[in-house]
This record gives C-alpha cells, structure tokens and sequence, in this order.
C-alpha cells in the first residue's frame, strides 16, 4: 500500500532512499559434485576389511553343524541366506556411499574456493586463492585405475590441507588445477567464459632415472643404521652366547624397509619443470603425485649430502613451503622434497628456479662453497678458532654467507648441508648463548620460517658478527618484504593514461573499470614513458600473459680471475 504525500509513510515495495540492496557477489557461481564413485575410492579398504570379518564369521556358522543346535541349514539354503546377508551389507554401504556424495559439493570463484561435506556433522571448508601456496593432484593405485584424481592445495595456515577435492575425472581436475592457479596469480580471464582456461606450458629441467633412485635409497642413512645395527647385534649374539638376540633385528628390518620404500616412491619417475605457475614436480610409484609449487612461496631450501652420498655427489634439497606445516609423515616428506636425489648441476638449476636473483656475480661459486667448502672462501664468516673446541671438526665449516638477496648458512661435516634463506622470507631471528658460548665469546642464530623441514642456524659465530648480522638481516628482510611481489603474481598493473591538456582531472573513487587505460604490464616489466602512451587511450594488443613460456634461469660460472670472460673453464 502506498500512503498518501505528507503521512510520513514509505512505501515498503520501494527501496529507501540512498539505499543500495546488497548482492552476493558468488551468488551466480554454480556448486558442483565430485565423481559418483569417489566415496568408494576413499573407503574401499575398510569396506574389504568390513565384509572380509563379518562374512568370515557367518560363512563359518552357517556351515558348522556344531555351532548351531537344530543342525547345519538344508542344503542350499545357507549358501542363499549367506548371499543375502553379504548382499544387504554391500547395499547399505553403497547407501552410504551415496548420500556422502550427494552432499558433497565444492565451489570455485573468483576469490575463494568453499567445498561442503558431511550429513550428519556438516563440514564446510573455504580458502582464499590469494593465499594458496601449492597445488597437488594425488592419484592413489585404485584411482588410477578409474582414471581419478585428488585435487589438494594448500594455503599459508601452516596445517593440513584446506581444500581437498577427492575424487574427479583426471582432466577436470587438471583442468580446476590451472582454474585455480590463474585466479590465485590475478590472471585476466574472459568474463563470459571464465572456465576457458587453458594449462600454462612447462618445460622440464630435471628427470630422474631408476638406477639413481635405486643407488641412492642403498646409499642412504638407512644403509648406515642397518649395517650398524647388523654388528651390534652379532656382536651381542657372540658375547651372550645365544641367537635369540637375532630377534631384536626384525624391527630394525621393517624400519629400514619402509625407509627404502619411502625413497622409492619419493624419487621413482620424479620430474621437474618449470612453467609461469611455478615449479611443476610429478613423481610416484603405485601412488604418483603431480605438485605445483607457485613462484616465491618457498620459504626456506636447505641441500644436504649424506656421508654415501659422496661416492657419487648427490644431493637431496629440501624446502619449507607456507601451508605444508611439519608434517613427519612419508606424505609430508615427500612434498616438502623439491629433489630427492641431484647431482651438483642439478642443485644448482633447481636453486636457479627457487632463487632467480642470487644477489652475487659469482654464485656458482658461493653455492659450490657452501655444499662442500670450508673456511672462509667466497665469504663465508665461520666458527672463530678459539672457538674451536666446541665443534672440532665442524669448526671450519660452520659459517654464513650474505648476498643482496638471500642468507645462506652452512653446517655440518658428516652430514653436510647448506641452508638458504631468501631475505624477504625471514620472518623473526633469536639469538642463543650458553656458558661455554659465553667462555669463548661466540654465539648462535636462530631464524624463524614457517614449519618445515629446515630449521635455518648460524652456529658458533663471533658474537660481535652475530649481532651484527642480526641487526643487518632484520633490515635486509624488511625492506626486501617492502619491494616483494604482490601476492597474485601475474595479476596486470593498472596505468592511468594522463589527462589530456585542458581537460579536468580524473575525480578520485572511481571504480577500477572506469580509469581509462593504456595497457596491462605484468610485475617484471617497467612503466611506459609518457610519449610511448597511445593517444587515443585504447588499449594496445598483447599476447595472453600466461602463455608466454619464460627462459629457464641457470647459474653462469664466473671468469677466472685475471683472465678474459670468455677464457676456458
């Protein structure tokens, strides 16, 4: 009803005045399903294990004469009961099965990915794009089978997985994998096909062979503990006269089994390439994963080489990647894996991927100095000598180096490895300092990143470089977080093209689809100049940013000294 001018009454069919009616900006993005057949992938083994008992027990009673006081069944007549029962049993966990995926359902926006779960405890899980860390898709044996995968990725919480969709057709979830990643590097996309998204192109810069995976699960640390531990226990079997120490060996047997189980699954058909999404690995034996890691989300990189290692000069590098957290699963390990195995090359184009910019004209020399190198070449700050005797052997090795763009700590003489740290990823530091610390003036750094498997130390150094260093990295880190990319890394930069002479200037809180432009410059390219800008303020054709497959980044080795730069090396 609408009152008459001059009541004070509104009418309530229309908007007040000044008011705007809020909207859903995701209200016209559709939820989706998971394949039909995904709860039976994820269940299938307790459903084996479920009919296996139950129909165990039954198909024996039914049978036994003596476990029933009227006798066995009539012939025949057990064998259908029996198949009824199983088969009651079969229904209603397909039942279940469908109804779990009836209501599972996920949508993917233009900011967050939401996936609904649950009948009776409703679960509902929704991540920012901005935020996503890395992206898996995990195909177990079964899945493989049904040509299904797992799509998983992870965001800066530093928990478990925020999303995981399980299970879709293999290209869908590929498919939803490049969705998601072009939406979470602020990719344009077209307005009335968002979904058209094709996978950006990849190039391989590393691939492993099985005899290397094979060679360097023998060579391990396992190899180490199980040939320690095969002469303790002979040792013990002669000295106490008896060979029931032999048993104390099959825990150890088991230990070392899953441990080479491990390595193989980690390194067997691994790959890795680089794409504008970032690095790309795929890796796997009956369970293969396929892993993008964006540009700039690691957080730490730590290479180490174990004692056997050295026979061959491999290397395992490891990183910390926001939103993996600190898993100590085999799963864990094997994500935060950036290469199982690698040769000095190799290390050295992977920390080309991780580390464009090494801040130093010679980094293949410091990189080589920090994997194998002792004292303080290429400018390492090492353990003073009167320090010494706390690390006697590792005196001379244990030290820091700093470039323009990154730490790198090194530490170990056994087992030797090199941590680097990029100076924006830097997140708090400590200083530790004991007695013996204080008798010998040194002291030791500790540089927080987020969970993982490498724990950044300085250890052992001067107490006047410590502080200095403390101080230095606290004001390295803050202003390399200043000039940091953005968190949507191919997301186009906006330039206003200048008003023309004697027109008013543009009023400011305009919407961002009202400045005229002149055309979109990705985070590594410059501004135009004022005369290079179209007059017309049309917006010049480019060639779609994700497409463009950039060069591979490499170390280049550096002059020797004195000699021309194209001498022989």
């Amino acid at each position: 009803m609408t009152t008459a001018p001059g009541t004070g009454g509104e009418d309530p069919g229309l908007p007040l005045h000044g008011a705007v009616e809020a909207k859903d900006p995701d209200a016209g993005v559709p939820w989706q399903r998971v394949h039909f057949i995904s709860p039976l992938v994820r269940g299938w083994i307790a459903l084996v294990a479920i009919l296996y008992f139950v129909g165990r027990d039954w198909f024996e009673g039914l049978f036994d004469a003596g476990s029933r006081a009227r006798g066995p069944l009539p012939e025949g007549v057990g064998l259908l009961l029996a198949g009824g029962v199983v088969l009651g049993v079969v229904l209603l966990i397909a039942a279940g099965f469908f109804v779990a995926w009836y209501f599972t359902r996920y949508q993917v926006t233009a900011e967050h990915v939401r996936v609904h779960s649950g009948v009776i405890f409703r679960q509902q899980r929704q991540a920012r794009l901005d935020r996503v860390q890395a992206i898996d898709i995990v195909q177990p044996l079964l899945a493989r089978i049904f040509g299904l995968a797992e799509l998983k990725f992870e965001v800066a919480d530093a928990g478990e997985s925020a999303v995981r969709l399980a299970f879709l057709k293999l290209d869908d979830a590929t498919r939803l994998r490049a969705t998601i990643l072009a939406r979470a590097a602020g990719v344009e996309t077209d307005p009335e096909h968002p979904e058209d998204i094709v996978e950006a192109p990849e190039r391989e810069v590393v691939a492993l062979r099985p005899g290397r995976v094979i060679g360097a699960a023998v060579l391990s640390g396992a190899t180490v503990v199980l040939l320690v531990a095969a002469i303790a226990v002979f040792v013990l079997g002669v000295v106490l006269g008896t060979a029931i120490v032999a048993t104390s060996f099959i825990p150890i047997l088991i230990g070392v089994g899953g441990a080479y189980w491990s390595a193989l699954g980690t390194g067997y058909n691994f790959r890795a390439a680089t794409s504008p999404d970032g690095i790309r690995m795929r890796y796997g034996l009956l369970d293969t994963r396929a892993q993008t890691v964006p540009p700039g989300r690691v957080q730490a990189l730590s290479i180490v080489q174990s004692p056997l290692w050295r026979l061959k000069g491999w290397y395992r590098v490891s990183v910390n990647v926001a939103g993996y957290g600190a898993a100590a699963s085999s799963e864990g390990q094997a994500r935060a894996t950036l290469l199982p195995v690698g040769t000095r090359e190799e290390v050295l184009q992977i920390l080309a991927l991780v580390l464009p910019d090494p801040g130093t004209e010679r980094p293949v020399e410091l990189f080589s100095a920090g994997m194998t190198g002792r004292d303080g070449y290429e400018g390492f700050v090492t353990t003073p000598r009167r320090a010494r005797w706390l690390a006697p052997l590792a005196w001379r090795r244990n030290g820091f180096a700093v470039t323009s763009t990154a730490l790198l700590m090194r530490s170990g003489v056994l087992w030797r490895q090199l941590v680097v740290v990029p100076h924006e990823r830097t997140q708090s530091l400590s200083i530790e300092q004991g007695p013996l610390d204080r008798r010998f003036r040194v002291s030791t750094l500790q540089f927080q990143t987020t969970p993982g498997p490498v724990s950044p130390r300085v250890h052992q150094t001067d107490s006047d470089a410590a502080w200095d260093l403390f101080h230095g990295q606290a004001a390295r880190a803050a202003e390399a977080r200043r000039r940091s990319a953005p968190e949507q890394w191919m997301k186009p930069l906006v330039v206003r093209q200048p008003a023309a002479p004697g027109t008013a200037p543009m009023p400011a809180g305009l919407p961002a689809d009202a400045v005229p432009t002149t055309g979109t410059l990705s985070a590594t390219d410059t501004l135009p100049t004022t005369d290079a800008l179209p007059a017309t303020g049309e917006r010049p054709a480019q060639p779609g940013v994700r497409e463009i497959m950039p060069e591979v980044p490499s170390y280049v080795p550096a002059p020797p000294v004195g000699g021309p730069a194209d001498a022989p090396r």
